[in-house]
């Protein structure tokens, strides 16, 4: 040991950043899972927001060097994507059945069952979030603690009700327009992260806006 100071140094090695590419059948249909890191290793499952797969939702955390290396040192990660936000995801079917929020948490309990994981650690972000709390008070054996970034901890109020209804009407009529795009944007980011005519943008409103958004049907089955 050497000299005592108020910060701790951890020597890790650099992790892989290429996954695994999983397909799995569930109750509900197939749902596409990202696996990185060692499977021996504690699981860590995450789930995105609305129009979001594991890449464009989580990237400037797992883009993070210290932080990606401290993340895959002590667990291993499955990223879960909604039916329909998976990397090169084609367009569902308005034939195909609607599935509810109950449907979406039973699936990861199926994912969980595919890869034999008793119990989990868990990441989303809001609608991720609720998905994976409601996944939490209907398996709680399965849960070890959850990271909520943004949830939705409430029942949505006119205002909200109204906004979705408007982006799933744009996004069902006009497609992912730029109109949707802006408020798309206004659900990820704060005001002063998305800049101003004085203030630039940051770095990851241009990320997202660079990265290709999920098909305009799929997007809409999640809202609803």
């Amino acid at each position: 040991m050497g000299d005592s100071s108020d910060s701790v140094s951890i020597d890790m090695e650099t992790p892989s950043l290429s996954g695994k590419e999983y397909v799995v059948e569930t109750c509900c249909g197939y749902v596409s899972v990202s696996v990185y890191g060692d499977q021996d290793k504690p699981a860590l499952v995450t789930y995105p927001d609305l129009a979001l797969n594991h890449i464009s939702c989580f990237q400037g955390l797992f883009f993070c060097p210290e932080a990606c290396s401290l993340l895959l040192h002590n667990f291993c990660i499955y990223h879960i994507s909604p039916p329909g936000h998976e990397l090169g995801a084609a367009t569902i079917s308005p034939d195909d059945p609607l599935l509810s929020v109950d449907d979406l948490a039973d699936q990861i309990a199926d994912v969980l069952n595919y890869f034999g994981l008793d119990a989990v650690m868990c990441m989303g972000v809001t609608a991720g979030a609720y998905i994976l709390t409601l996944f939490a008070m209907k398996y709680r054996q399965r849960v070890l603690g959850l990271i909520l970034i943004s949830p939705l901890c409430n029942a949505p109020s006119w205002t909200e009700w109204l906004y979705n209804k408007v982006l799933s009407n744009l996004l069902y009529y006009y497609g992912m327009c730029g109109v949707v795009k802006e408020l798309l944007l206004k659900r990820y980011f704060s005001k002063e992260a998305r800049g101003s005519a004085q203030v630039p943008e940051s770095d990851g409103v241009q990320a997202c806006r660079r990265v290709s958004h999920q098909p305009c049907l799929s997007i809409c089955l999640f809202i609803f």
